[in-house]
């Protein structure tokens, strides 16, 4: 794995490629979105009928198998699980949930800061929170169990479930659902957004690019290396925003935001602490899934099932705000999650 130059590397590229998307076609501030993407597929394969939030994003599809593959090259592909699967799940559906009233998951977030977003900045502090939080637990000796190594097959389920949503997706689309309006109508071409997606995939699978260990990193270890990779996201893209005419620093009127400063907050805390549980951000869950690693599966399966949720129930937001309902799952999910890092602490003898 790179040390710091080429993680800043890495990052650059993940810059670039989120400011060539959003100029070909992707939302604005969204060249990349884990959270907003999963939500989308979710919306294309009627697990919800939210018409303006449906599509096969093919970054998501690139990721992971971009992942895999430079697993598979490196020898990095190791498949391993059975550590408190459905938990995961559960953690899964609960970062989903937050990511959804927040309107991004913190790859986005840096996005949105470097588009002159002022909400992402609260939704920040709310992530840090979230981040420190878990640390603590992670002090007291959380653990949700060891893993242990499964077979080639296991490993290959999500990946090859990636490959064949591709197929389905360019040989009969009219099985699927897609935006004819909405942030679901926006996107860049088919064939750059999976080879923006294959890059990001590989690139984060030799760096372990994670927002949420880097700051777990500085708080623990005082070490900032992992953290310079999103640094350098911000950089990048801050600059292509403002090369292009797209940084406009303000509160109102910013592309799928809302200016509701506790959702922001607490939104994206539930993001922090359920990604330190669960061992790392959303973009680092389907990493590890494109590695083998059937655990990250299952929680990325979760952030799926709960993007379907989220919009079936009127959970998620929209540029008008939080809705009651968003409000009231957000703060179930942080406090589920508490309630499982409790009693997954050492027992005392």
């Amino acid at each position: 794995m790179g040390g710091k130059k080429t993680l800043l590397a890495s990052g650059a590229l993940v810059g670039l490629c989120a400011i060539l998307l959003t100029y070909l076609g992707n939302p604005a501030n969204m060249g990349f979105c884990i959270a907003c993407f999963i939500r989308d597929i979710a919306g294309s394969l009627g697990l919800h009928r939210a018409e303006a939030v449906q599509y096969i994003r093919p970054e998501i599809i690139g990721i992971v198998c971009g992942a895999c593959m430079m697993a598979l090259v490196k020898g990095d592909f190791s498949p391993r699980g059975g550590s408190s699967p459905v938990l995961r799940f559960v953690l899964g559906f609960g970062v989903m949930v937050g990511a959804l009233v927040f309107l991004g998951c913190p790859l986005r977030m840096v996005l949105r800061l470097a588009g002159g977003d002022v909400n992402a900045l609260v939704g920040l502090v709310g992530f840090v929170a979230g981040i420190l939080a878990g640390v603590v637990f992670l002090k007291k000796g959380f653990s949700l169990g060891r893993s242990y190594r499964q077979n080639k097959g296991e490993g290959l389920g999500l990946p090859i479930a990636n490959v064949l949503l591709l197929v389905l997706l360019l040989a009969t689309p009219s099985f699927l659902f897609f935006s004819a309006e909405g942030p679901g109508s926006l996107h860049a071409p088919l064939l750059v957004s999976l080879i923006a997606g294959l890059a990001v995939g590989a690139a984060a699978q030799r760096t372990r690019l994670c927002m949420v260990g880097g700051i777990r990193d500085v708080v623990l270890f005082r070490d900032w290396t992992l953290l310079s990779g999103f640094l350098a996201i911000f950089v990048v893209t801050l600059i292509g925003n403002a090369a292009l005419g797209n940084f406009h620093l303000s509160l109102a009127d910013q592309p799928v935001a809302h200016t509701d400063g506790l959702w922001n907050f607490l939104g994206l805390a539930a993001v922090g602490l359920g990604s330190v549980l669960l061992g790392g951000c959303p973009l680092r869950q389907l990493i590890l899934t494109g590695e083998g690693n059937t655990d990250s599966a299952m929680a990325v399966l979760g952030m799926l099932v709960g993007a379907a949720c989220c919009h079936n129930f009127g959970l998620a937001s929209s540029t008008a705000g939080a809705t009651p309902a968003g409000g009231i799952a957000c703060v179930a999910a942080l406090a589920v999650m508490v309630i499982i890092a409790l009693c997954n602490m050492p027992r005392k003898a």
